[in-house]
C-alpha cells in the first residue's frame, strides 16, 4: 500500500510539483495498480512461456552484403575537403 508520502517522494525524485489533490490522485491511482499487479500474481503461470510481446511478430530485414559503389568519385566531388579517395576532416581531441 503506497502513502501520500511515499508519493511525496516519487515527486521529489522526478522534480515533480505536485499539488495535494494530485497528491491523493496519484496516491488512489498507484494503490491501484499495486492491487492490480497483485491480482496477476495470483495466476498460474508454470506452463506458459515468457514473450516480450502478445503477437508473434519478426523483422523482415534484407542480408547485409558488402558491395562496392560504383560511383565513388561522384561521391567525393560533395566533399568540402579531400586527401586522394578520402575524405578529410579536421581533427577531434
Amino acid at each position: 500500500m503506497i502513502d501520500r508520502e511515499e508519493v511525496r517522494k516519487v515527486a521529489n525524485l522526478a522534480r515533480l510539483e505536485l499539488t495535494p489533490e494530485e497528491e491523493e490522485q496519484f496516491t488512489g491511482q498507484l494503490n491501484g495498480i499495486l492491487d492490480y499487479f497483485e491480482q496477476l500474481s495470483e495466476l498460474d503461470t508454470s506452463k506458459v512461456q515468457p514473450t516480450t510481446r502478445a503477437i508473434d511478430v519478426s523483422n523482415v530485414m534484407r542480408s547485409d552484403d558488402l558491395q562496392p559503389f560504383p560511383k565513388r568519385e561522384s561521391i567525393l566531388e560533395g566533399s568540402p575537403d579531400r586527401d586522394g579517395e578520402f575524405f578529410k576532416v579536421p581533427k577531434i581531441m
